[in-house]
């Protein structure tokens, strides 16, 4: 008796839960302008090193802290923020991708953004989280060291299927 009201329950369970989960591929994806509007809302937040709050962002706490608003789960670092993602062109740049600069406190990979568009892009730097060209910051563009694509993530679920007994 007990094991058809657990078969029972585990039945409705799934005939209620597969309209949710019923496609192969569910995504969750963030727009990237969403993202790039997103992270313009800390500008003027100060800067903390090690920080990852709007008390204090340090430049990879601040783009976890943007990108967890989109369920997009990055690594700490700057460094192993780099690895991850898809490589993007300066030219093919868009509003969201993350930016990379080296050798600013310490060789390598050390410093990360996000792209705004026309060669603007935000990060947390000393004096907080603020905006900067590209191509012409006398002291960002000589340390640009690339760029990548993160927004276009997609979590893929496999079917629910319910075998009768």
């Amino acid at each position: 008796m007990r094991k058809r009201i657990v078969q029972g329950l585990m039945a409705t369970f799934f005939v209620i839960t597969i309209p949710f989960v019923s496609s192969t591929q569910v995504s969750a994806a963030a727009s990237s302008d969403d993202i790039a509007t997103f992270a313009e809302k800390f500008y003027g937040t100060p800067y903390k090193f090690g920080g990852t709050t709007t008390a204090g962002f340090d430049c990879s706490g601040y783009i976890r802290h943007v990108f967890t608003k989109f369920d997009i789960s990055l690594p700490r670092t700057s460094a192993d923020q780099f690895k991850v993602g898809t490589e993007v062109s300066k030219e093919d740049l868009q509003p969201g991708d993350l930016v990379f600069f080296a050798n600013t406190y310490k060789k390598g990979i050390s410093h990360t953004g996000i792209y705004l568009g026309d060669d603007e892009f935000i990060s947390a730097k000393s004096r907080g989280v603020l905006k900067a060209n590209l191509k012409t910051d006398p002291y960002w563009a000589p340390k640009y060291a690339g760029a990548k694509r993160v927004a276009n993530v997609t979590v893929a679920f496999e079917p629910v299927q319910v075998k009768p007994k």
